[in-house]
This record gives C-alpha cells, structure tokens and sequence, in this order.
C-alpha cells in the first residue's frame, strides 16, 4: 500500500523504521522544521527526518501542513493511507478529508487525550496503557479508534522503557489497521482525559506531595525531560529515586546519610543519581562525596 507519513519525535521515528521495512514503506515523510536544542540551541533536525534521510525516503519540513502547496505535493505522493504519530502540529480541513488517514496515539482513548499520555499515565499511576489507531478529527485525539491495544506499566517503568515497548505495539498496530481495514468506533467523550504538555511546574518535585507519587514523576520525566528538587539550595536534577518509609522533615533534603534524601508529606523519596547545576549524572553517594570535599 503506498503511503505517506507524517511524525517527528524520537516515538514517531522508531514507528517510521518497522513501517518501512513492511510493505506499506512511505513514499514521502513530513516533519517539522529543525529546532534549537540543547545549551547551545543549535538547529537540529527531527528524528523522523534524521531516520527518513537513513532509510532514503523523500522528506519535507514545512511550515505549515496545511499549507496549498504542501497539500498538493502529498497528493502528488498519491497515497492510499496518510499515517500520522507524533507530528506535533495541528492537521485541518481540507487535508483531514482529503485522504485516508490513520492517527498512531499512545494512550487508550479516550483516556489521555494530547499531547504528553505517557508521561500523565505513569505520573497518575495507571496500571496499564496502551496504542490507539484513530480516524483523526478536528477536535485534539477525539476521532474514532479502529484499533487498540493494551500494555501492561510496570513498577519500574520509565518513560523510555514505556515508549520503547508502545512504539513495537504501534508499528505492529499500525501495520495490521492499514492491511485489515478495521471499522472505527466513536469515543465516550465523557470518559476523556487530557494528558497536558508537560511544563517546568511539573518537573519540580514538591515535597508536600507523598514521596510516591514524586518517584512516579521521575520515572515518567526519564531519560528525555528530567524532574528536578530545589530544597537544599542546590537545585538538583534526578533520574533515579526510591521511595523510603519515613526521613526528614516534609521539605528538608537531608545529606546526612549515604545519598540524599528528601522529605515529604508522606514518606521520603531517596535521590539514586542525580545532576547538580552544570555537571554530569551521578550516583547519589558520589553527589554526596563530592559536596562533602568542597
């Protein structure tokens, strides 16, 4: 089957690679511009286009998907399906009925609608969560699901090991929604939820909240995001934590032990690796060897 793709984070980029290699390879990949990254904010392009230039598959970056002329060279592709993960735009009419298109979205609709639904699962404590193949509409991951798949959040589950398993579902998903041709169902609106993009505010892990709730923070927030603690005034980013028992005080970060640890509303959370201000990821004893031979 001939088909288009569009998508651009690192989660789109691991479903392009299985599509390609199936017998519904794209002709064509859309992604976004490149974008600043890192201290130094330079342009760089997205994983979607840095694994279409790998696979020699034809890629654009425009401005605006809708745009005429775009919309045109899609239709040029002359596709049989429009596939679409994780492109990270708004995609408006007339494009959403000019082809047939199928919306690769990691949640079970219509539970964590948006733009962050694996990040909002783990942090929320779900036990499980899943693939979703939907009909896209106007209105954001609202259209009907004609393919869905459940999987399972382990304890100790991270956003990448989460995504990397999500992403094997959808592109096995995917490919068996573009072969079968499987009728689409309308979402209970009622039973939506919105996973919000994730912002500074919820990096920061506050103390006043149970420290097991602010362990699933970090795990949901790990490798690509990073939740951070400012008590004890170093400010410090952590990657790895464990919930303990009982610590400190709600808001004091103790350095008194082995690692750090933090106390909270209910329970401690201990800091397992940890980056202070400019430096590399740590163990959390080597933090504290460090700031006691200052």
């Amino acid at each position: 089957m001939r088909t288009v793709y569009l998508g651009t984070s690192e989660f789109a980029a691991a479903v392009l690679r299985v599509l390609a290699g199936s017998a519904h390879r794209p002709t064509l990949v859309l992604t976004r511009p490149d974008a600043p990254f890192g201290r130094g904010r330079r342009l760089r392009p997205p994983p979607a286009a840095t694994v279409a230039l790998a696979l020699e598959i034809d890629c654009l970056q425009p401005v605006d998907v809708n745009a005429v002329d775009v919309r045109e060279l899609i239709a040029a592709a002359r596709p049989e399906a429009v596939c679409i993960c994780a492109y990270g735009a708004i995609i408006g009419e007339p494009l959403l009925s000019e082809h047939r298109l199928l919306n690769v979205h990691p949640s079970l609709l219509p539970r964590w609608r948006g733009a962050a639904p694996i990040e909002r699962a783990i942090i929320a404590g779900d036990e499980r969560t899943g693939v979703s193949i939907m009909a896209p509409v106007a209105e954001l991951d609202a259209g009907p699901v004609c393919a869905l798949s459940q999987e399972p959040i382990a304890a100790q589950d991270t956003y990448g090991t989460l995504a990397d398993r999500l992403a094997s579902v959808a592109a096995d998903l995917l490919i068996e929604a573009l072969e079968r041709h499987p009728p689409c169902v309308a979402q209970d609106d009622s039973l939506a939820t919105y996973a919000e993009k994730i912002t500074a505010a919820d990096r920061l892990l506050d103390p006043r909240r149970p420290a097991a709730e602010l362990e699933r923070v970090v795990r949901a927030l790990t490798p690509h995001i990073g939740a951070r603690v400012t008590a004890g005034g170093d400010g410090l980013g952590v990657r790895r934590a464990r919930v303990l028992g009982d610590g400190p005080d709600t808001g004091v970060l103790s350095v008194a032990g082995l690692r750090p640890v933090l106390g909270c509303a209910v329970g401690a959370l201990e800091l397992l690796e940890v980056q202070p201000p400019g430096g590399r990821w740590m163990a959390g004893e080597d933090y504290l060897r460090g700031r006691r031979g200052r």
